[in-house]
């Protein structure tokens, strides 16, 4: 008997967080993200970047069929 009022309840609170928005105060968040202006070094700047293997690309392009060639041989 009480589940028509415990589901519109459930949904009245969902229907609340969903269209919550509060105030933002987008000139704290502005100071806080200006704040952090010195970064620690990262460790990822010592990796290399990958190699450029564009030398290779048609070095053996021929070797090996192409997948967007459809094969026009009709089977069954």
């Amino acid at each position: 008997m009480g589940r028509g009022r415990q589901k519109a309840k459930a949904t009245k609170q969902a229907r609340d967080i969903k269209y919550y928005s509060p105030n933002t105060d987008y000139s704290a968040l502005q100071k806080e993200l200006g704040a952090t202006t010195r970064r620690a070094p990262s460790h990822h700047s010592e990796i290399p970047a990958e190699p450029d293997y564009s030398a290779y690309e048609d070095k053996y392009a021929d070797q090996f069929e192409d997948d967007d060639e459809v094969d026009s041989r009709r089977i069954g």
